[in-house]
């Protein structure tokens, strides 16, 4: 199958740190390879991939200080629609940006990966006029505030199989990952590992919307000695730290779309103590892989369980859920639904 995957261009897929839908595109692109299809990726060029690279800037985005990030997504949309008729598939990960283009010009069928989150009031309106574009969400908990939509499945993210190792004995410390914003909660999470007892290992990104926030809000919380800010991580470095932390707090206060961070200490045999919000109950299985809580009272007493979870079920949950191979086999089989209706739609024009 000839395939094209339409990345963003704010990280090199993989990036080189903080990026969640870049990662996943590397690692489905990667397992399609592996496969044998013929994929070509378009994304920055720093990007490192085993497909076709169309590289649309030299660097990412966040990291090449560009000023005018959409110019270059633009010409990105360009140039995939010069080669359209070089696939028999074309996935973007871009959300909504080549609604348009795919309306009216694309002769081979597409699909989207939606990433983010569907509950904003302001792209409402794009997604009912958009309503025909055929969508994949990463979680049913992402859907629902978009149900008419022409979903054509839910796919969990996945990553490879040999990518953490897995750790039998934990550490001595909580680990927090991810971004410093609000949604996200370290405030929570430091709480609650100093009502715990805990060390709490912070390996975190902030984002320069969110410096005034953390330097207000959470800074002055990282001056408690129980707390470790380690600052952004790769994925090299990811196996140590979640593999050899007690339990990973995700303590989020959004409609998370997916977390990844979840099925990489999952990966690792490291169970997770979640707050309910977006796709945590689909994610993670209450009692079995960690604890699902509402406050942090909860949270704290979820902490004292965690010797209640086998670390090896945790393991054993992300190889039958969450690996990259599935993850390709779950898009394989939208991509040959798509192209069959495509042809058929020819035939009866």
């Amino acid at each position: 199958m000839r395939i094209a995957q339409v990345a963003p261009l704010y990280e090199s897929v993989p990036p080189r740190l903080y990026g969640g839908t870049e990662r996943v595109v590397s690692y489905l692109t990667e397992e399609l390879v592996r496969r044998g299809h013929d994929v070509t990726l378009f994304a920055s060029g720093d990007s490192r991939t085993s497909a076709k690279l169309v590289a649309i800037c030299p660097q990412a985005l966040r990291l090449g200080g560009a000023v005018d990030q959409m110019c270059h997504h633009i010409l990105m949309l360009e140039k995939v629609f010069q080669l359209a008729d070089s696939f028999d598939i074309i996935h973007f990960h871009c959300e909504y940006l080549h609604f348009p283009l795919s309306r009216r010009f694309a002769k081979v069928p597409v699909v989207t990966t939606l990433h983010g989150r569907l509950d904003l009031p302001d792209i409402r309106p794009i997604y009912e006029e958009f309503r025909d574009q055929p969508v994949v969400s990463i979680s049913d908990a992402q859907r629902r505030p978009l149900p008419f939509l022409n979903w054509q499945r839910t796919v969990y993210h996945g990553l490879p199989a040999d990518l953490y190792t897995f750790h039998e004995k934990p550490g001595d410390y909580l680990a927090f990952l991810g971004r410093i914003s609000p949604e996200k909660r370290v405030d929570r999470a430091i709480e609650i590992a100093r009502r715990a007892g805990m060390r709490i290992k912070i390996a975190a990104k902030i984002d320069v919307a969110d410096r005034a926030y953390y330097e207000e809000k959470i800074r002055p919380l990282m001056q408690d000695p129980l707390v470790e800010f380690i600052g952004e991580i790769g994925e090299k470095e990811k196996d140590e730290f979640l593999g050899n932390a007690y339990a990973l707090l995700f303590p989020i206060d959004w409609p998370e779309p997916f977390g990844l961070v979840m099925i990489e200490a999952l990966a690792c045999g490291t169970p997770v103590i979640a707050y309910p919000h977006g796709s945590v109950p689909e994610v993670l299985e209450d009692g079995v892989t960690g604890f699902i809580v509402r406050s942090i009272d909860e949270a704290v007493a979820a902490v004292e369980r965690i010797p209640e979870i086998d670390r090896r079920a945790c393991r054993a949950a992300f190889e039958r859920r969450f690996t990259a191979e599935r993850m390709a086999e779950d898009y394989l089989a939208v991509y040959t639904k798509l192209i069959e209706e495509k042809a058929a739609a020819l035939v009866g024009d």
